[in-house]
């Protein structure tokens, strides 16, 4: 299962970006492989519409879940209707690193059950 995580850069001690559509890097995260991957993300600067392109730039890449500080209420429907899962971080100190560690944590719980 892949998982995208708003970040305020490209390292694992950058801290989640608490807005979704205009993050400054979108992370990627195989919580099966372990495989880590930073997106800068293309819409941080547009005009208009960056939530929805950055839906479909996370969607283009699988992703089941989002981890971010909020997501605008257009975003809302739409991660609906493409069945991805938000997840609000109102935690703007945590680091990317720790995210991961707790979806990982979260990850073992689940395949327990």
């Amino acid at each position: 299962m892949k998982v995208a995580i708003t970040s305020t850069g490209d390292s694992l001690e950058s801290t989640i970006d608490q807005r979704f559509g205009r993050c400054a890097y979108f992370v990627i995260y195989d919580i099966e492989s372990k495989a880590i991957e930073f997106i800068p993300n293309p819409n941080k600067d547009a005009e208009e519409g960056a939530g929805p392109a950055s839906v479909q730039l996370v969607a283009s890449r699988n992703v089941s879940k989002i981890v971010s500080g909020e997501f605008g209420m257009k975003i809302k429907s739409l991660l609906d209707s493409l069945k991805i899962q938000m997840i609000v971080l109102k935690e703007p100190e945590k680091k990317i690193r720790e995210i991961i560690e707790m979806l990982n944590h979260l990850n073992l719980n689940n395949s327990k059950a």
